[in-house]
């Protein structure tokens, strides 16, 4: 496991989808550039894991909402249910 990797950064934690996905986007530059040396490389890959791994946590609880829409009989949408990720709170 690479460092850092098993705690959250607060910073990317704070952020919307799209804040994190600008900001790997920026990662993924900066690697592709070759320009970075080799410490800065694998902190710079840290990072992105990090965006990316916020980036799919994001994605998956939007996935969870729109799957709580309720459909009726028909198969149409006929409302919405709440998401709760933590029941009980």
């Amino acid at each position: 496991m690479l460092l850092g990797m098993s705690q959250a950064d607060p910073e990317i934690a704070a952020m919307s989808f799209e804040d994190a996905l600008r900001g790997l986007e920026e990662v993924v530059r900066g690697l592709e550039s070759g320009e970075v040396p080799l410490d800065a490389t694998i902190s710079l890959y840290e990072r992105g894991e990090q965006l990316r791994a916020h980036c799919q946590a994001r994605l998956d609880a939007a996935q969870a909402r729109i799957e709580q829409v309720v459909a009726n009989a028909a198969g149409q949408a006929s409302g919405t249910q709440p998401f709760d990720p933590e029941p009980g709170r």
